[in-house]
């Protein structure tokens, strides 16, 4: 190899290039973007239809059963999701990975453009709403006050918000939980009935006064004049003078049929925080930005506002992201300096002082430039990339350790600094680079990973691979040239203890051991292949998992109350929630929303939308003490497990890719009632499952709704259309929009039609039945009819919600799992007693939830090992120029399985996601050090030394900078660890346990293997 010679010999230019790409890193380190987790979106779309007053049959067959027809005729579908309950249609389009977001979100709209002439007039919105990466919100404030009205407080929040969405990297600010204000026409339908005024003549003067058309423009002489006509409605006023009938001289003004005054819209949703009234403004930021940098903005912005706040509204912090990114970030940042530092101490054991020292200077040089390379591929700092710097920490030293060890031998030897540097280095080259690329061709395939944990823990090989290529780099340049100059020749080298104290171990314990395997093959083998089975029989005592929590001092609380439930009664069961957490002294804030989820601060816990039937909480406890959290967790569970009449759920955010729920089972089919009935005895199944919690089953019970019967023989009779009865009821009842008005400030507000309504015991403002008696009918003759003579009002049972998998009905039954018990022991046993079940022809179930997604997740890692163990071996066959020898390199996978399992199950760890991972990287690692040995033995059997004799020498030789290398990996990775958290520990002792394990079995398996399968001819080729 001449790379080493070159750099030395032209050392100037190798220092310039380094320090260079050391500046690119730096730069791109203190500019790169900061977040929490990964931030990753797969192609996909929701579609949104508001239909008021639908029923889920009629929103099935009218809107969703030919929007979903359309969109199957999309390419690259993976799974389609859709869900309709009373006046609301929403559909979840996933495409497959690696499909274009852009290209796809367009087809989404072209073709749900194509069919919108076929939908029904009636609906309010349609709305195709794009997967968005910035999506979360990284702030959450409130404003808070039990005094200031809904109009103060939007106000403020509305001028706050124009603030905010000034600051450098903000993409978007959102306000929340405050009515929307209308301009409500609350007609006399009694005065109506008598003067003959019809609904649809009020309608459509209000439409036609309220239009602005503009009149064009006229030239006169040598100027342009715009011509100005009656244009839209200028105030109050100008709404209730509108004319609604001219008729003998007498002109009826809208005012005296009705009154016209600003109001609130039926509320929805509201929302508390510690108990107080509040309304939030949450901020989310722009790709690619630094969000401290975006924070610093936000904060400095809502300081100078707060001030201008009256002393009844305060101002309050309910989520910042900031606070955790920077524990996430400081805690990997923390676990790295631990690691350098443990790998300094080995290495500065096990070498003398320069040695040492040279080989440390590798750690800082590869991990900037690696970090510029990373930023360069347009990835951020966050825990996935962190955790790949932590995962090369231990491993780029190793080149640099063979390097540096291999240059001091030959000094030993009595070489020059500069012929040592240069015949070591080169000697070792081609193993650095082989062993390297190995490492580098493990986590190549996951890169490649096409599904959605692929694309969260992508950032992780991708930095792994920049810095162990940028290691190999500096280690064949840099290294030897430090170690040409600083290095002491053989007359003042000093052995230090560590070497010492290794070749003593050599010596007295390994010789003999290696002496021992090698006369007795067989008996060598056979232990390893017991050992490996053995090892093997005790997996499935470890378990499989998929991704653990997320171990923040925060939760979400939900709160589902049975369909139909009114409002109130959902928020009678969100105060007695309030009133259990103020009386926890754990418990820091809590925000409550009643009506529909927390605006969206967990990448992967997607919020419902508007529902009466929903309220969620978001809990902060004070301190991040896991034993406190779990021991709060498990007692309001208890607490909240008997409340009457809501199903309350505690749930703790969870790690990784989002997933419906720990378990979900989908039962498919036709007949609702059939559904119904097996979505019971499902549920029933989870239910007696042990170690299941929280299981809901969405359709457990019927839905009660008010039914207009219409005589529809009466109604044609008097001339009365059906289409008019249900807009007069729905303006009647629910209030129907017929144009807008804007104000001074240009903020429009909805011009609604209905009746008067009266408030109740709350103070709130809402339709009764016996707003039903004062409706009336326009008939074709002019005649007005009162709805009570052409229908019934009687209450009718209904499907609560109708959802679709795929095209076809379904019901999703879902659970979560107890802190502590097994996800996949509890699907299994679910799985088990589905399997039993006698399901009637034309139904099934299928299995979602975790276990999919972890499948389908393991299946790509699967994939991965396979073509990386294909790709490997196509590298060490290149090398060895032999197809035995790779297999020899070989046998440290299997051996590396070994200690892996034993370490999960020692530590207690389950075979989860990250674990796989582990393991996948173990194929690249563990592979080195055979490689090491191979290698030398070959270079040694062409020197002419007899086979026996190569072997020992090469084991002896190299058994220092194996167990070296060996030890700085195992170095650099404690403290990710034992400090990480329970998604990073699985992985951490699958790379120790099977790396170590490993490392002690290749140094006596593979020379037996090399001397029975190694022949003359192979070996001096």
């Amino acid at each position: 190899m001449k790379l080493p010679k070159l750099a030395i010999e032209n050392h100037q230019f190798t220092i310039v290039v380094i320090i260079l790409l050391v500046l690119a890193g730096v730069a791109s380190f203190l500019t790169m973007p900061r977040s929490e987790d990964p931030q990753i979106s797969r192609a996909g779309s929701n579609i949104i239809a508001v239909y008021p007053g639908a029923n889920p049959l009629d929103l099935e067959e009218l809107v969703l059963d030919p929007i979903e027809t359309a969109l199957n005729e999309l390419e690259d579908i993976d799974k389609m999701n859709s869900n309709v309950i009373d006046g609301l249609m929403l559909i979840r389009l996933e495409f497959l990975a690696g499909s274009d977001p852009d290209d796809k979100y367009g087809e989404v709209v072209q073709k749900i453009g194509s069919i919108r002439d076929e939908l029904p007039d009636e609906l309010s919105s349609l709305i195709i709403d794009r997967w968005e990466v910035s999506r979360v919100n990284i702030l959450q404030v409130a404003l808070v006050s039990d005094s200031a009205s809904y109009r103060d407080l939007e106000w403020h929040a509305e001028r706050l918000k124009k603030e905010l969405e000034r600051a450098a990297g903000v993409k978007r600010v959102n306000t929340w939980a405050f009515p929307e204000q209308e301009i409500r026409v609350a007609l006399n339908w009694q005065k109506m009935a008598r003067l003959g005024i019809p609904l649809g003549q009020v309608i459509g003067a209000v439409q036609s006064a309220g239009g602005n058309i503009p009149g064009g423009s006229i030239d006169i002489g040598s100027r342009r004049f715009a011509i100005q006509t009656s244009g839209s409605y200028r105030n109050l006023e100008d709404i209730a003078h509108t004319v609604v009938h001219a008729a003998g001289g007498k002109v009826l003004y809208l005012k005296d049929i009705a009154t016209v005054n600003r109001d609130y819209e039926d509320q929805n949703y509201y929302a508390r925080f510690n108990q107080k009234r509040a309304v939030f403004i949450t901020a989310n930021q722009q790709e690619g930005t630094n969000i401290y940098d975006v924070m610093e903005g936000l904060k400095s912005r809502i300081a100078a506002y707060e001030g201008s706040l009256p002393k009844e509204i305060a101002l309050a912090y309910v989520f910042d992201q900031s606070h955790s990114v920077s524990e996430r970030v400081n805690g990997f940042f923390a676990n790295l300096m631990q690691g350098v530092l443990l790998v300094g101490v080995i290495v500065l054991l096990a070498m003398s002082m320069r040695a040492a020292l040279i080989v440390m200077m590798v750690i800082p040089t590869s991990i900037l430039i690696g970090l510029g390379l990373v930023d360069f591929s347009q990835y951020g700092l966050e825990q996935m990339s962190i955790a790949g710097l932590v995962i090369a920490l231990g491993l780029l030293v190793d080149n640099a350790i063979v390097v540096t060890e291999n240059v001091s031998r030959f000094l030993a030897q009595g070489l020059s600094r500069k012929d040592a540097a240069v015949r070591g280095t080169s000697q070792i080259g081609w193993a650095v680079v082989s062993s390297t690329a190995t490492t580098v061709l493990a986590f190549l395939p996951i890169i490649m990973m096409q599904n959605t944990s692929g694309d969260f823990i992508r950032s992780m090989p991708v930095t792994v691979v920049f810095t162990l290529s940028a290691s190999l780099l500096v280690s064949l340049t840099l290294t030897p040239y430090l170690s040409s100059r600083f290095l002491k020749t053989n007359g003042g080298s000093r052995i230090s203890a560590g070497q010492q104290a290794l070749q003593s171990f050599v010596e007295r314990y390994y010789r003999r051991q290696l002496n021992f395997s090698l006369e007795r093959p067989k008996t060598t083998l056979a232990v390893a292949t017991v050992v490996f089975f053995g090892a093997l029989a005790l997996f499935p005592v470890v378990g499989v998992s998929f991704f653990p929590k997320a171990e923040k001092p925060q939760f979400i609380i939900n709160i589902d109350t049975p369909q139909g439930t009114s409002l109130d009664r959902t928020d009678m069961a969100a105060r007695y929630v309030e009133s259990v957490l103020a009386g926890k002294a754990e418990v820091k804030q809590f925000a409550a929303n009643i009506g529909r989820s927390n605006p969206m601060i967990y990448y992967n816990i997607i919020p419902k939308r508007q529902q009466s039937t929903h309220a969620q909480f978001f809990v902060e406890l004070q301190d991040n003490d896991l034993e406190t959290f779990h021991t709060l967790v498990g007692d309001l569970r208890d607490t909240f497990r008997h409340y009457p009449g809501a199903r309350i759920e505690v749930k703790e955010f969870e790690q990784g890719p989002p997933v419906e729920a720990p378990i979900a089972i989908k039962v498919l089919g036709e007949d609702l009632d059939i559904l119904k009935q097996l979505a019971r005895d499902v549920e029933q199944m989870i239910a007696l499952t042990p170690g299941t919690i929280n299981v809901n089953n969405p359709i457990a019970s019927t839905k009660t709704d008010l039914h207009v019967n219409i005589n529809r023989e009466k109604a044609g009779m008097l001339g009365v259309p059906l289409a008019e009865i249900d807009r007069t009821v729905r303006a009647g009842m629910s209030g129907l929009p017929v144009a807008t008005y804007r104000d001074n400030d240009g903020k429009d507000y909805n011009i609604v039609v209905r009746l008067p309504l009266a408030e109740d015991l709350n103070g709130r403002q809402k339709p009764r039945m016996s707003n039903f008696d004062h409706i009336y009918l326009a008939s074709y003759s002019g005649g007005q009819v009162p709805l009570r003579q052409l229908a019934n009002v009687e209450f009718t049972s209904s499907p609560m919600q109708i959802s679709h998998f795929n095209l076809q009905r379904s019901v999703t039954v879902t659970a979560d799992v107890e802190g502590g018990q097994s996800v996949d022991q509890a699907t299994r046993g679910i799985i088990d007693q589905l399997d039993a079940y006698e399901w009637p022809e034309g139904y099934r179930y299928y299995i979602a939830g975790e276990l999919e997604s972890r499948e389908e997740s393991f299946g790509g890692m699967a994939k991965a090992v396979m073509i990386a163990l294909i790709a490997i071996f196509g590298v060490l066959v290149l090398q060895f120029r032999s197809f035995r020898q790779p297999l020899i390199v070989f046998t440290a996978i299997p051996l590396a399985m070994i200690g892996s399992i034993i370490a999960l199950l020692v530590t207690g760890n389950t075979f989860s996601f990250t674990a796989f991972i582990g393991l996948t990287s173990l194929v690249g690692i563990v592979v080195n050090n055979s490689i090491i040995l191979v290698d030398y033995t070959n270079q040694l059997r062409q020197e002419g030394q007899p086979l026996l004799e190569a072997l020992k020498e090469a084991c002896e030789t190299r058994f220092t900078p194996i167990i070296l290398t060996t030890a700085t990996t195992v170095g650099g990775l404690l403290p990710l660890t034992l400090g990480g958290g329970s998604i990073w520990a699985p992985m951490g002792w699958t790379i120790i346990g099977g790396l170590v394990v490993s490392t002690l079995l290749t140094l006596l398996v593979v020379p037996v293997l090399y001397r029975i399968f190694t022949r003359s001819e192979v070996e001096a080729a």
